[in-house]
């Protein structure tokens, strides 16, 4: 590990409490927090904005390190998925306020990208889809908007996207190729076959225009191994589809080890360690991707993780979620 320090160890979890948002925040308490965290980092952590929403919302970049390994994550493209928000916060603020070696080194080997709340104006509505009155055709809510997470096609020219937000995650993957994409959503409630209720689902490339996704299962056990041990999470396998337009499947065809992480949606008591066990899943991508063992991680063990069970009884899955 780097530095010789296990992800147990280190100053993660003793330094996240930085400038904190609510379990689910709106665009403004979101570029506040962020615009602290810029301050307080003495310029480690950049923000730029790589679009606009179709109301005119930013949709905000955060970036730290300039290593030449680049890492990109995107959270929130569901506007009513929102814990993966406060957890890349809080990572930001880990990584980018304190200035220790631990991540001096680090940032000396990695770039990090983050867009953070992907989808503002589903957000502020508390629904899956963009805001767009116009949508029509597949994967579209007619009078609501598109569900952003069906248009990242590598297929389709960027200009003949429908859907803003993906054009700008689209255009940011092809200015900076990342080695590896995490997408964090949420999920229903499932039981697993052992009885244990699931509270996070990840799930790598299944469209067969992926090719060889050997690093995307390394990704995929190595955060199994972050969830599962540091987090205490109960980690199963996503029951995703294969079309590639997913987000999941289109960084996979365009080259990049891609991960999607489903967070379940737990009660409002439970809701810390969801967003906790997101935190532990990008700071062990970082970390990971930083010191190599990220890329050692034996991609076999990716079909061991076991397939997620039925929905708890008298709980209503999310629609769409089996698709994601």
């Amino acid at each position: 590990m780097l530095l010789g320090v296990t992800l147990g160890s280190t100053p993660g979890t003793a330094q996240a409490a930085g400038p904190l948002v609510s379990a689910r925040p709106g665009p403004e308490e979101v570029g506040r927090a962020l615009a602290k965290i810029a301050r307080a980092s003495d310029g480690r952590v950049r923000l730029g904005v790589i679009g606009r929403s179709n109301e005119g919302r930013a949709l905000r970049l955060a970036s730290v390190g300039h290593g030449p390994t680049r890492l990109l994550f995107v959270t929130q493209q569901h506007g009513d998925e929102p814990l993966g928000t406060p957890a890349a916060i809080r990572a930001l603020w880990t990584l980018g306020v304190p200035d220790t070696p631990w991540q001096r080194a680090l940032l000396k080997r990695v770039t990090l990208d983050v867009v953070v709340q992907a989808n503002p104006d589903g957000a502020v509505r508390e629904q899956r889809y963009n805001h767009d009155p116009s949508a029509s055709g597949d994967y579209s809510e007619p009078g609501v908007g598109y569900d952003i997470n069906r248009f990242h096609n590598p297929l389709t020219p960027i200009g003949d996207n429908p859907v803003p937000e993906s054009r700008a995650v689209l255009r940011l993957w092809h200015a900076t190729h990342p080695k590896a994409v995490v997408d964090y959503h949420m999920q229903g409630r499932y039981r697993q076959p052992d009885g244990r209720e699931t509270t996070a689902s990840i799930l790598w490339p299944t469209s067969p225009l992926a090719g060889d996704v050997t690093r995307s299962r390394q990704l995929a056990v190595h955060n199994y191994d972050a969830l599962t041990k540091l987090a205490g999470a109960n980690v199963t396998r996503y029951p995703g589809g294969d079309y590639e337009g997913i987000a999941r499947n289109a960084y996979g065809i365009l080259g990049s080890a891609s991960l999607l992480v489903e967070l379940s949606n737990l009660p409002d008591e439970q809701v810390e360690f969801q967003i906790r066990s997101a935190y532990t899943s990008m700071l062990a991508t970082v970390q990971g991707a930083a010191d190599g063992s990220l890329w050692r991680a034996d991609p076999a063990r990716a079909d061991t993780i076991p397939a997620r069970g039925p929905a708890l009884p008298g709980v209503t899955a999310r629609s769409l979620d089996a698709a994601a």
